[in-house]
């Protein structure tokens, strides 16, 4: 089966405390919406202290133009992309020239040549390099990209796949939104990319293996995530909706993909989500009855980094590799919810 040879994540260099963010809230909202000290508490409620972003914050300060966060876009996508391949590289042992796929999943900004290129350039890459850009997954697209990459690998034992995900949610800030979704996402995005080395057999590299993969799109809800597009850039949509269809879809979805392999949720010891936001990591703990401690990594993300989007999930891995609690032979499930409305679940065996 194929392998996860290594997962390597990064971070940009500015910093922002939760507390930070809130003061930054008020004052930007206050004149728009006569219910801000009724919404102050979602920074609070959040579960997150820290985030990381490409920007200082006082760039926030000042209306941006579509075309000045796209080059910001482009530029961070590209530092932060050769930083987790660099990373895997190193973790690995593998040579830069191994690598035969590269896969960018991305839903934050726009590049034509796309990053993947980009990156291939910058690494020196072999000129022969496979590559996939994805785009438009959102939340769900680490998830959806070790999916992509177990499938290239598990056509091709020699494959030797690089799955890149980097996003810059925080540049995604529309000045003159003055929505509750925009307000949501003041409290919860922040910047990161991850980087997932998965190989065929034939390579024999050491690592996690992944056992399967399901993807789902449930019918009727296009509008509970996803972006509106203007002159400005990216507006975000938040449906409310979110962690009640965690609650009424999810249990259902993972025990359907599990009866596959004929096993189920109770013999997965290790789940990994993504952690949208407190309240979804409530609603999967409540959906599946969670431990406390099956929660603590995304818990940990989540309050370190914030929602990254699709990286997000990856950090989360990456956290469960290297925090002790996995043995031999342990199952996990890794998933994630994104635009569509849609999951993505892997399985795996370490």
């Amino acid at each position: 089966m194929p392998k996860i040879a290594a997962v390597a994540t990064a971070s940009p260099p500015y910093t922002i405390t939760q507390p930070e963010a809130r003061a930054f809230a008020a004052t930007h909202f206050r004149s728009q919406r006569r219910d801000i000290e009724r919404l102050l508490p979602v920074f609070d409620h959040s579960g997150i202290e820290t985030r990381h972003l490409c920007v200082p914050a006082d760039w926030y300060m000042s209306p941006r133009t579509f075309a000045e966060k796209n080059a910001l876009y482009i530029e961070w996508c590209t530092k932060l992309g050769q930083e987790v391949v660099r990373a895997c590289i190193d973790k690995s042992g593998i040579r830069a020239k191994d690598i035969n796929h590269l896969i960018f999943v991305s839903t934050t900004g726009l590049a034509t040549p796309s990053i993947d290129s980009r990156l291939i350039n910058v690494l020196s890459l072999d000129a022969h390099t496979n590559r996939t850009p994805i785009w438009g997954l959102g939340c769900a697209g680490g998830a959806a990209g070790i999916s992509h990459a177990y499938r290239a690998a598990k056509a091709d034992p020699h494959a030797v796949v690089m799955l890149v995900a980097v996003e810059l949610c925080g540049l995604t800030f529309h000045f003159g939104d003055f929505s509750k979704s925009n307000f949501i996402a003041t409290a919860l995005f922040a910047d990161g990319a991850a980087g997932v080395l998965v190989t065929g057999d034939a390579v024999g590299l050491p690592g996690p293996e992944i056992l399967g993969a399901q993807s789902t799109i449930w019918p009727d809800s296009l509008d509970v995530m996803g972006w509106n597009f203007d002159s400005v850039g990216m507006q975000v949509v938040f449906s409310r909706a979110i962690p009640g269809i965690v609650h009424e879809k999810t249990r259902t979805n993972i025990d359907e993909f599990l009866r596959v392999y004929d096993l189920t949720f109770a013999q997965i010891p290790h789940f990994i989500p993504h952690p949208g936001g407190a309240k979804v990591m409530d609603a999967y703990q409540e959906a599946l009855a969670l431990d406390a401690h099956q929660m603590c990594a995304a818990r940990s993300v989540l309050r370190d980094h914030g929602n990254m989007s699709a990286p997000t999930v990856l950090f989360v891995l990456e956290k469960t590799l290297s925090d002790g609690s996995v043995h031999a032979d342990d199952y996990a499930l890794l998933t994630a919810l994104g635009p569509g409305f849609s999951s993505e679940n892997v399985l795996m065996r370490f």
